[in-house]
């Protein structure tokens, strides 16, 4: 768990970025973001801190990543009222309540779609698990690929309310995903994890994909430290 030293630094970047964007309004709705090597020597820390700060404004809607593109200030800001800067805490509590929902559903919708999937769906999604491995070993964007592989198992579940739900919960958690300090312990976890989850799923065992799935996602609350 972060120093409470560390923690004051995020947050004290975090404020600072919020006020450039906010309230000195440096940048207009829409603006790419400085690049972290100048935007780290302007506010005078490192690069790891100003992730944790730029994370926590991701989570609050003050900024969007744009994949393959980089940073930019959201189109629609929130009002000023609504932000609060308590560094990478916030963003712990609603990734931790996000991370909770998957782990209510997504167990139960992987077992649906074994039971409900057709060859041609199943087939899919195990081709779709090797392109997220062929992204994992090139250092692409994998956690796309990966968001795509899980909406694909909630499509193949036919469950009306789940397909609609995982593409909403999937983009916020893959927001932040993107700018974690922790990406090859996630890259491990994702690799891993997938392979089992798909071997269950191609065999029709709805048991041992559940229990699969519920496995990746508790080793992902611990590797985001959503359970301290």
């Amino acid at each position: 768990m972060p120093s409470t030293k560390a923690k004051s630094l995020t947050e004290r970047t975090g404020e600072a970025l919020y006020d450039m964007i906010l309230i000195q309004k440096q940048f207009k709705p829409g603006d790419k973001l400085p690049n972290e090597f100048e935007l780290s020597a302007r506010l005078g820390v490192s690069r790891a801190t100003l992730r944790e700060a730029v994370s926590a404004l991701i989570a609050q809607g003050v900024l969007v990543v744009k994949r393959g593109s980089g940073t930019f200030i959201a189109n629609e800001l929130p009002n000023i009222g609504d932000v609060s800067i308590s560094s990478i805490d916030f963003m712990r509590v609603r990734l931790s309540d996000l991370y909770e929902i998957r782990l209510m559903f997504e167990p139960q919708s992987v077992k649906l779609a074994c039971e409900r999937a057709d060859d041609s769906e199943l087939a899919a999604i195990e081709e779709q698990s090797k392109k997220v491995n062929r992204l994992l070993r090139s250092d692409g964007n994998w956690p796309d690929a990966d968001q795509e592989f899980h909406e694909m198992i909630g499509a193949a579940s036919h469950n009306e309310f789940i397909s609609r739900l995982f593409p909403i919960i999937n983009s916020a958690v893959h927001e932040v995903m993107l700018v974690s300090t922790n990406q090859k312990l996630l890259k491990d976890i994702v690799r891993r994890d997938n392979a089992l989850i798909v071997e269950f799923i191609m065999k029709r065992d709805g048991d041992g994909a559940s229990h699969a799935m519920s496995i990746h996602i508790r080793h992902m609350i611990n590797a985001l430290k959503l359970n301290s």
